[in-house]
């Protein structure tokens, strides 16, 4: 088997701390999320093997499209996996715009669906659906999107939410860009089933992420379909477990009280499944407020709730040694993941730091093809020359 191992661009900004927010709420980094950084990130990721960057979206962030798209030319190999929210635009103009990306882009897009999960943060963008009905819309919209992609006439669909009459493109997206889907509530996984390549989750213990991809099987299974998997996890990787442990601590103890409990009042009122489940894996900010020990957050080993307290979305993250990591990638692994989307604080280093340290390790065992990582190994390294002692090169 082999995994697909992916990063993220933190279009909010970057940090060596944690950066509270998210979901909804505002997300602001100590470096600036310019052009100028992210071109550093995205290249940081293609040398490191990498196979394609996730680009959140939302108020908190900048545009993804918009993001990617400037960064095309600054790049060989690397894909953009653009998460977008298919209410706030035409099924027409996405199936367009793919179609675009892929041609200039040279086959490096891939797309995330994001449905919305705060219905405070979508009426800000002018969609008033309720969470049942922007998933209903969902499903209608990648249903126009993949027929646009696919049918050889015109398309023509009047839906419940959505109706385009006689649609079609002058250029169809080659390939076609994987689908990648989250979502943790009975909605979403109806549509996750019948729609979705890849369906993703975020960090939890091995045996609550087993459970939730048997279930999506089962529903895919039911619609005769076949999807592949994946995760989102932060990470923090080091020589040794001691020095990834310091580092946990470090994060931790950056964190004030009042700052963790303005972010779990926060995080409290969320519509998302998915966030509630994040939020109890730490018990809502209950073991930070009982001392700032980084060990008490790890709720399986080598996984660490700690990012949750204060960011939303994804809140765990691998700890460990670079063996250590990589053991727990390959744990997930044997539960049908193929696809392990990583970042780190901040992003640019610990994009280094995993690239040199894990990345040789899933190679030696098997679970990753080398074949994505740009050949910096092609020259051999020479030391500097050093002085002649009796004419024998003292090297």
């Amino acid at each position: 088997m082999s995994i697909h191992l992916h990063w993220f661009l933190p279009t909010y900004g970057d940090s060596r701390d944690l950066i509270a927010g998210g979901h909804g709420s505002s997300m602001r980094g100590d470096r600036p999320a310019d052009l100028k950084y992210l071109v550093q990130l995205a290249q940081a990721a293609e040398i490191n093997g990498f196979e394609a960057v996730l680009t959140p979206t939302g108020l908190w962030c900048e545009d993804a499209w918009l993001t990617t798209a400037m960064l095309i030319g600054n790049t060989e190999s690397l894909k953009y996996l653009v998460a977008f929210r298919p209410g706030l635009i035409s099924p027409t103009l996405a199936a367009q715009m793919s179609a675009t990306f892929q041609w200039q882009s040279r086959g490096r897009l891939l797309l995330n669906v994001v449905t919305g999960g705060e219905s405070a943060e979508q009426r800000a963008f002018g969609d008033f659906l309720d969470k049942r009905d922007r998933y209903a819309r969902c499903g209608e919209f990648l249903d126009i999107v993949r027929r646009l992609w696919t049918a050889d006439e015109p398309v023509t669909v009047n839906g419940t939410h959505l109706q385009v009459e006689q649609a079609s493109l002058a250029r169809r997206p080659d390939p076609l860009p994987g689908v990648f889907f989250g979502g943790s509530s009975p909605e979403a996984g109806q549509v996750a089933a019948a729609y979705a390549d890849t369906y993703l989750t975020w960090g939890e213990r091995p045996e609550q992420v087993k459970e939730k991809l048997d279930w999506i099987r089962g529903l895919a299974a039911a619609q005769g379909r076949t999807l592949s998997y994946g995760i989102r996890l932060h990470v923090i990787s080091r020589d040794t477990s001691e020095q990834a442990w310091a580092e946990a601590e470090r994060l931790l103890g950056a964190l004030s009280p009042e700052t963790v409990a303005a972010a779990q009042q926060s995080l409290a009122r969320s519509e998302s499944v998915g966030q509630r489940r994040m939020r109890q894996l730490h018990g809502g900010g209950e073991e930070y407020a009982g001392g700032a020990d980084a060990r008490r957050l790890e709720i399986y080993p080598n996984l660490w709730s700690g990012v949750g307290l204060v960011r939303g979305g994804a809140g765990t993250a691998l700890v460990g040694s670079h063996a250590e990591v990589a053991d727990r990638i390959a744990e997930y692994a044997h539960l049908g993941l193929d696809h392990f989307i990583l970042s780190g604080y901040p992003h640019l280093e610990e994009a280094y730091i995993f690239g040199e340290g894990v990345r040789p390790i899933l190679v030696e065992r098997g679970l990753l093809d080398d074949t994505n990582r740009l050949d910096r190994a092609a020259e051999p390294v020479r030391t500097a020359f050093l002085p002649r002692v009796g004419g024998v090169s003292a090297s």
